[in-house]
């Protein structure tokens, strides 16, 4: 998933879009849709290049002895090199399904002493098979970042949604803590919602002076838009 939107389904203001939904709340039919999921986990195959990249992340984690965070939808992996920065013995692992993204040229961001950042990785993976790998393993995640997923906004979209998707038992099963920052907040709303009917609690709060994590909340403050989080707090415990 990506944060572009389609051109009918936003307005412009600045160098931004702002996002428009013909959705008055939280969807009507998002409680059965995550029950569903909950009580009819994905069988689906997994794609031979995930299974590759997994395996070879998965070696990583069983050796580190330190955190393990995993920066989904990391796009051109800024925001997994910040926190890299943040968390020197942690090991990182930013996934997104772009290849293009992944290796696109990005500023690099060193420690403070000049020294190169090295703890952290980037792979190209299709989530919807990384998340089910990883919940399988039980890796121990310390934190579960998915910052500004593609929101899409039509209501006829919800299982394009995270918390709509049939990989969302997995998700909310990885991380000790797991956040989420949109400049959608019903898009939050809805999140925290289903993590609520999977047994998950967190709070919503607006992102203010905060350094940017990626390109989008950059562009997204700079243009005057409300950006937001929601931490989800969870014991490392799989579901039954």
């Amino acid at each position: 998933m990506n944060t572009n939107t389609d051109k009918k389904d936003v307005n412009v203001i600045g160098d931004s879009r702002v996002i428009i939904t013909n959705q008055p709340g939280i969807h009507e039919n998002l409680e059965a849709i995550v029950e569903k999921h909950l009580t009819h986990r994905s069988q689906k195959p997994y794609q031979a290049h995930t299974e590759q990249a997994f395996a070879e992340m998965d070696a990583l984690v069983k050796a580190h002895q330190g955190d393990i965070i995993l920066d989904s939808c990391c796009g051109v992996g800024q925001s997994t090199r910040i926190l890299a920065k943040q968390n020197p013995q942690a090991l990182v692992i930013g996934v997104d399904k772009s290849a293009h993204r992944i290796n696109r040229n990005v500023d690099e961001i060193l420690h403070d002493d000049g020294a190169k950042i090295d703890n952290y990785y980037l792979v190209r993976a299709d989530l919807n098979d990384f998340y089910r790998l990883v919940d399988q393993a039980s890796w121990p995640v310390k934190k579960h970042y998915i910052l500004y997923p593609n929101p899409w906004p039509k209501s006829k979209h919800i299982q394009r949604r995270w918390h709509g998707s049939a990989v969302f038992p997995q998700i909310i099963n990885i991380g000790e803590q797991i956040i989420l920052r949109s400049n959608w907040r019903l898009y939050l709303e809805e999140f925290q919602f289903a993590a609520d009917v999977a047994g998950v609690l967190g709070n919503i709060s607006e992102i203010t002076n905060d350094e940017p994590l990626t390109p989008f909340e950059a562009k997204y403050k700079a243009s005057g838009q409300r950006c937001w989080q929601l931490l989800l707090h969870r014991e490392y415990l799989p579901f039954i």
